[in-house]
């Protein structure tokens, strides 16, 4: 099971010949995919037309939803701290979503090197 970041969904409804959409649609074949709110409501917000909206819709029901629980919040408060003792600085919903799939464990599927970034950070010593 993967967290997919909008970045990467961008690319699976937008940019269906990208190498980024091939992995979610194979990720969506095997029922691996999946997000948390922010990352559903991120791409409610920038739905372009009644076909993104339909595809919308249809993964509501195949996605696997990961809670943003107190402890993911917990966890985003850490690696921001993380961060700026680093000097590194990214845009605070990648940390939330960041933080989510490391509270369940998951890998990110993304398009956004933001995610890299907050990988060194966190796994820092």
């Amino acid at each position: 099971m993967k967290l997919v970041d909008t970045s990467a969904w961008i690319e699976f409804l937008r940019n269906r010949e990208s190498k980024a959409a091939d992995r979610v649609e194979a990720l969506l074949g095997d029922g691996e995919a999946g997000w948390c709110d922010l990352i559903a409501t991120e791409l409610w917000n920038g739905a372009r037309g009644e076909k993104e909206k339909r595809t919308l819709q249809e993964l509501e029901e195949a996605v696997t939803l990961f809670p943003l629980d107190s402890a993911a919040w917990q966890q985003a408060r850490v690696l921001a701290q993380r961060c700026r003792q680093a000097g590194v600085t990214v845009p605070t919903v990648d940390v939330v979503i960041a933080a989510c799939a490391f509270r369940h464990g998951l890998e990110i599927e993304h398009h956004d090197e933001h995610f890299e970034i907050l990988w060194k950070v966190w796994r820092k010593p």
